[in-house]
Parts: C-alpha cells; sequence; structure tokens
C-alpha cells in the first residue's frame, strides 16, 4: 500500500519586521492534509536541499515578499522588497524537484519563481504598467475573476473556464519565455497562473488558493499535485 506522500513547503518570514521569524499561514499546510498529502515546513538551511529533494515526494515555495535578481525583471526595473536568506535554498529547493521530476507548485512568490527561472520575466509594479490594470494587492475579501486557458493542465484540474480568484501582489510576470505557457489571466490580462511542460507538474498560481474556502474549485491543484506527488514514490 502506497503511503501518504511527503511534501515540503518552504517557510515563509516576516519580512516586514525585520526577517527575524519563520511565519507561514497554516493554510499551504492544511490544504496539502486534506489533499490527502503530509506537510513539512523546511527552514532555510542550505544542507537540507539535496536530502530533502532526495526524500520528499513534492515541492511548494510559498507566497512572501522577497528581493529577487535584478535579471528576473525587464530592463529598468528591480525588486522593491527586502533581502531574504529564503532566496537561494527556495531556488536550490525548486531546481532539485525539478531536476528530479518531481512535482513543483508555486504560489504568488513561487510562481514568479518558477517563471522566472525558465526564462520569464515580472516587474515590481503591476499597476504602473497600464492605466486600466486592477487593483492586485488587496485585502481578504478581494476577488477578481481569473479565465483560464484551454488545453492546459490547469484547465484540466479546475474543470472550468473561469474561476474567481483573490489577489495579493504587486508584482506580475509580463514576458513569457517559450518555455513556459501561460495557464490563467486576470480580466485586465495580467498573468494569473503559468505551467513548465517540460515536467511532470510544474504549476505556479498567483493567487493564493490556500486561503480560499475548503469548498473551492481552486483547491483541485493541491489535489492533483499530492497525487502527482505519488508518483514520486519510491
Amino acid at each position: 500500500m502506497t503511503s501518504q506522500p511527503r511534501i515540503a513547503i518552504i517557510l515563509s518570514e516576516n519580512t516586514s519586521a525585520g526577517g527575524t521569524r519563520y511565519d507561514t499561514t497554516k493554510g499551504y499546510f492544511n490544504a496539502v492534509a486534506r489533499a490527502g498529502g503530509l506537510p513539512f515546513g523546511i527552514p532555510y538551511v542550505a544542507d537540507l536541499v539535496k536530502p530533502v529533494a532526495d526524500e520528499f515526494d513534492g515541492f511548494i515555495s510559498v507566497g512572501g515578499r522577497i528581493n529577487f535578481p535584478q535579471s528576473w525583471y525587464v530592463d529598468g526595473d528591480a525588486s522593491k522588497f527586502p533581502l531574504s536568506d529564503r532566496l537561494a535554498v527556495d531556488q536550490a529547493l525548486m531546481e532539485a524537484f525539478l531536476e528530479r521530476d518531481k512535482p513543483v507548485l508555486g504560489i504568488c512568490n513561487g510562481m514568479q519563481m518558477l517563471a522566472c527561472l525558465h526564462g520569464c520575466r515580472m516587474v515590481s509594479e503591476i499597476r504602473a504598467t497600464r492605466p486600466d490594470i486592477l487593483q492586485h494587492d488587496g485585502d481578504d475579501d478581494m476577488v477578481h475573476e481569473a479565465a483560464l486557458v484551454p488545453g492546459t493542465a490547469l484547465a484540466r484540474i479546475i474543470g472550468a473556464d473561469r474561476i474567481d480568484v483573490n489577489t495579493f501582489h504587486r508584482e506580475a510576470v509580463v514576458e513569457v519565455s517559450d518555455r513556459a505557457i501561460v495557464g490563467a489571466h486576470a480580466p485586465d490580462g495580467v498573468v494569473e497562473a503559468i505551467e513548465i511542460p517540460a515536467y511532470r507538474f510544474a504549476i505556479g498560481l498567483q493567487w493564493h488558493p490556500e486561503a480560499m474556502s475548503t469548498d473551492h474549485r481552486g483547491h483541485r491543484v493541491f489535489e492533483a499535485f499530492v497525487d502527482a506527488a505519488r508518483g514520486s514514490q519510491r
């Protein structure tokens, strides 16, 4: 009998208060557990990268506000967020899981990392790019519609062509490379999801499905992710 897949979740931190504490919502852990996985929080310890990638079945890069490399941004732009010890470990974990073709799910900050590691580029203030851009850096009650791109893995997982999503981001992916495909758009055209088709499961979501109600269709992504992680078990 197959055991429950073990899911590594990079911890977030209180970057707004000096980065002195790990500070991660329980929503990620609860969503993975409901989907049938065993979630484990991973701290920023470089020596953990290889054993975690070898021994765990899937990886989630969570939301956060950390300073990304300038090369990940369009020309003339750069991150406005604080430097963080998280970046090196988060990136190394994501790359290690992908090298082993184990499932990776990137959420918000994690989606941007997944995209930029595959040639996409982003902006630090999406609302500064066009006057018609929606307010995306909202509060807990702010939602907007996302249109799912037909034929994508995400559309098959969600089982609908549209979904209401929450929104908590200033940064956004604006240039998509030929190694990535867009999985969803906001009504203003902002990229809301990406997929890296070279891998068995590598999906990024700009929204936070773990913060939605448990009966929301977005939780199907966690179910699909955990199912894919079962395929990583020896």
